[in-house]
């Protein structure tokens, strides 16, 4: 790949960061992080995804590697330490967050319990940074298994994060699968 291209990519990567950091939270409180892959690392990583997959007998953690080996970079976007929203609704599967912030925690692929409304902000978070590669008409692709296997290989620590890796290319990569 050409090195400007790939340049133009990271930047769009960048943009991507600004479009996750300031988009809307719960009551503006920011648990989002962001963290931007490029150069050898994407192959670490996709090695790690068809590992993670193999060792906990779980599928397609091999197909998305293969599509996380490919592109110019990628973009971790996460949950850190987040805090309820303090608002008792139940969303969470419990009568409050007080019995939220009891509940035994779990770590499997991602932490948890966490609360509900926290991942409606990463959601809103993920959703802007694909909109703006969108813009710059950079294919993407929001993925899950990036995650696990980010958290797995302790590139983050964060409780719950998504990928989203981006090529610029003749074919969008990320839908030959």
């Amino acid at each position: 790949m050409n090195t400007d291209l790939a340049n133009v990519v990271y930047d769009v990567a960048r943009m991507m960061e600004l479009a996750a950091r300031t988009a809307p939270k719960t009551r503006g409180d920011d648990f989002i992080m962001v963290k931007i892959l490029r150069g050898e690392i994407l192959k670490r990583l996709a090695d790690s995804m068809v590992d993670f997959g193999q060792q906990k007998g779980k599928g397609n953690f091999d197909r998305d590697g293969a599509n996380v080996a490919a592109p110019q970079a990628l973009v971790l976007i996460g949950l850190k330490d987040a805090a309820t929203a303090g608002l008792n609704c139940g969303a969470c599967g419990f009568s409050s967050c007080q019995e939220l912030e009891a509940a035994s925690k779990v770590d499997i692929e991602f932490a948890g319990p966490l609360c509900s409304y926290r991942h409606l902000d990463l959601g809103i978070a993920l959703g802007s940074a694909a909109r703006t590669a969108q813009l710059f008409n950079v294919d993407n692709r929001i993925m899950y298994r990036v995650g696990a296997a980010a958290r797995h290989m302790g590139l983050v620590d964060w409780e719950f994060v998504m990928g989203i890796p981006l090529s610029a290319s003749g074919k969008n990569i990320f839908f030959d699968r």
